[in-house]
């Protein structure tokens, strides 16, 4: 049952659709009722100038209408207004916030966000000032397990004509809020929140339950996945179910589980009924929803443990797959795998983007799937018929102990990969022949090949590498020329496996050894040697630049455009060992978050970098940029309040995060 598909010789097509803790105190703080009449009016449909949803509609097109801000007029664009998050490491919790992340939504002059401590926050989208704010106390239960610190990307918003809530997902809690006020209410659940975990049918550890990406609103219900830490793997870890809820009352409506039961389609590919013990498998990434048809997109995640299958032989389905439910029921629709039986943590990441195209007279409705691997899937969005053809090939087996790998995995045949792929020695970094020298030394410790290169006891240098590809900012799609704009990421990883010490948090004959790094640490240049001196403040990436890059791609066609490095890595141009070598005008940068495009001709995008961009999106060309003076992590948005258009863009982490705005000067 492999991706529903049926063998056409070597070409695989999809099939027809087969139908197939206590809660935690929680605090409220607000402001006069001063604010834009937007925002204390009842609701109105969403204005041209609205980003009413975390990718700008419900389908995750990330593109707006506006512009205001064009070709012509972005080189006066100037910064606007500033917020701060304030957010700081809480030591007696031992907490730390991450990087900001989050893409606000703006609805009729109110702009609403999520921190990385997951507190709720309201703005006047035109100024700045701060609306309301309120606090799930989502550090109470300490810190979350996934190694980055408190992240959060988003809230999501939902009106019956005469209200307004916004819902947050907040660890293993569902939030709903009054829009007005920021008061949970009281309606919804118990108090105002329904507990996630409540009805999934076993016992878990709450802590290790968590959220990142915004819920999704379709009609009157509110639906959520879940995110699992990679680096957790035993019998009874948290599930990957995904969850609708009654958006006036918090019942549950319907649950989807990505491991199918005994007896359910897709079980049997899960050998000796491993799908008993497996956990994971979850829909961490944002979704998308087809509002019309109502039609659910999930990009769903790896089976536990990510890099190693030994316990769970078969291909696993649904696990790495795109899944179509019907938002009414949960029911499944149709599927497609992208990795049979995961090992490289290639789970999809991004939202899938619903567009339409005109094709030869005909309008067809299709849904864009980027992935870690490169590559970009393109599916018809009712049936799950591929654009183009997907060819099963062939891949390198396993010499891991009880490891069995899929002896295929799929490759659409169009786009071709927007990302490199495989790692080799013309791969390595060669700004110098003695930088060369080193990075082929390196390679020379480990495995490399091709994609799907598996991992390994030696250790084996995988490209892309573990946030791909595309990472969880995907693609922004412009619907006038039917172009798709995908940020892909060049940087590898080393996948080395160990036997670990078994605990109560990871229970496996194999893990990841989250200590093995590559890269190449330069000697003292001659010029410059001092043996009091310290070492050179980092190591050097093994692999040659661009390490991000902005592709674009004719969905009529399957071709690409351009492609083009985004961003640049400015710890590279500072180094010591690159003192006086000529250096690419820009190396690109490693990252997860993805573009916007606007009908000013524009493409707004930092790639994970310091710098917001913007640049033609007919050529790639940068037309103006601006430094944000940290890192600007997350995916950026635009929305238009008193007249003027503006892009908004979260940047920094604890103390110095800062929602960073820009617009023309006001006339």
């Amino acid at each position: 049952m492999r991706g529903s598909v049926a063998r056409v010789g070597a070409v695989f097509l999809v099939a027809l659709p087969v139908a197939s803790l206590a809660i935690l105190p929680a605090a409220c703080t607000t402001s006069p009722d001063t604010r834009p009449r937007g925002a204390r009016d009842a609701p109105a449909p969403p204005l041209s100038g609205d980003w009413p949803a975390y990718g700008g509609d419900p389908g995750g097109m990330k593109y707006s209408p506006l512009a205001q801000i064009s070709r012509a007029s972005v080189g006066r664009l100037a910064p606007a207004w500033t917020w701060e998050t304030g957010e700081v490491p809480i030591r007696e919790k031992g907490t730390r916030p991450g990087n900001f992340q989050a893409t606000p939504i703006v609805i009729r002059d109110t702009m609403y966000l999520s921190t990385p401590y997951n507190r709720v926050v309201a703005l006047d989208a035109r100024t700045g000032r701060q609306l309301w704010a309120f606090d799930p106390r989502a550090t109470d239960a300490g810190q979350v397990p996934n190694g980055t610190g408190f992240v959060h990307r988003g809230v999501a918003a939902w009106s019956d004509g005469r209200s307004r809530r916004i819902f947050l997902n907040s660890r293993w809690r569902l939030i709903a809020l009054d829009a007005a006020t920021g008061a949970p209410v009281p309606g919804f659940g118990a108090g105002g929140e329904v507990d996630l975990v409540a009805a999934l049918g076993q016992s878990i550890t709450r802590a290790h339950y968590t959220n990142t990406s915004p819920p999704v609103v379709w009609r009157d219900l509110v639906i959520v996945g879940n995110g699992v830490a990679d680096k957790l793997s035993y019998r009874g870890d948290p599930p990957g179910v995904v969850q609708a809820f009654d958006a006036r009352t918090g019942r549950r409506v319907w649950a989807f589980d990505p491991v199918p039961k005994a007896g359910e389609p897709g079980s049997e590919t899960w050998e000796g009924e491993s799908w008993r013990g497996a956990g994971h498998t979850n829909v961490w990434a944002p979704f998308t929803v087809d509002a019309e048809r109502g039609l659910l997109y999930l990009p769903v995640s790896t089976p536990g443990n990510d890099w190693y299958g030994g316990a769970r032989k078969g291909d696993n389905l649904y696990a790495e797959s795109v899944v179509c439910l019907d938002a009414r029921t949960g029911k499944r629709v149709w599927h497609f795998q992208t990795v049979h039986h995961g090992v490289w943590d290639y789970d999809l990441p991004a939202p899938p983007t619903l567009l339409t195209i005109r094709d030869s007279g005909v309008t067809r409705s299709l849904v864009a799937v980027p992935t870690k691997m490169g590559y970009l899937y393109v599916f018809d969005r009712v049936t799950g018929a591929p654009r183009w053809p997907v060819v099963e090939r062939p891949v390198p087996p396993s010499d891991v102990p009880g490891e069995r790998l899929a002896p295929t995995q799929p490759a659409p045949t169009l786009p071709l990969p927007f990302a490199k792929q495989g790692f080799a020695e013309s791969d390595v970094i060669a700004f110098t022949p003695e930088l060369r020298a080193q990075a082929l030394a390196e390679l020379a410790k480990y495995r490399a090949g091709p994609l799907w290169t598996p991992p390994s006891l030696q250790g084996t240098i995988a490209m892309p590498g573990n946030i791909g590809g595309s990472g969880w900012g995907g693609a922004a799609y412009d619907p006038a020329t039917g172009t798709i704009y995908v940020k892909a990421t060049n940087s590898p990883t080393l996948y080395k496996l160990i036997q670990p010490p078994r605990s109560d948090s990871l229970d496996a004959d194999y893990a990841l050894d989250f200590r093995a790094s590559v890269g190449v640490r330069p000697a003292p240049r001659r010029d410059t040697a001092d043996l009091h001196a310290p070492p050179p403040p980092a190591d050097l990436p093994i692999n040659a630049p661009p390490y991000g890059t902005l592709t674009a791609i004719d969905l009529h066609t399957g071709a690409q455009r351009w492609q083009v490095p985004l961003g640049d890595t400015p710890a590279l141009r500072t180094h010591p060992a690159l003192r006086g070598v000529t250096l690419p005008p820009l190396l690109g940068v490693a990252g997860a978050p993805g573009p916007i495009v606007t009908a000013g001709g524009l493409i707004f995008a930092t790639g994970g970098g310091d710098v917001l961009y913007a640049l033609d999106k007919d050529t790639g060309a940068t037309l103006w940029s601006a430094p944000l003076g940290q890192r600007g992590y997350a995916v950026p948005m635009t929305y238009s309040s008193g007249g003027r258009q503006f892009v908004a863009i979260a940047t920094g982490g604890g103390a110095g995060a800062k929602l960073v705005t820009f617009a023309l000067p006001a006339r």
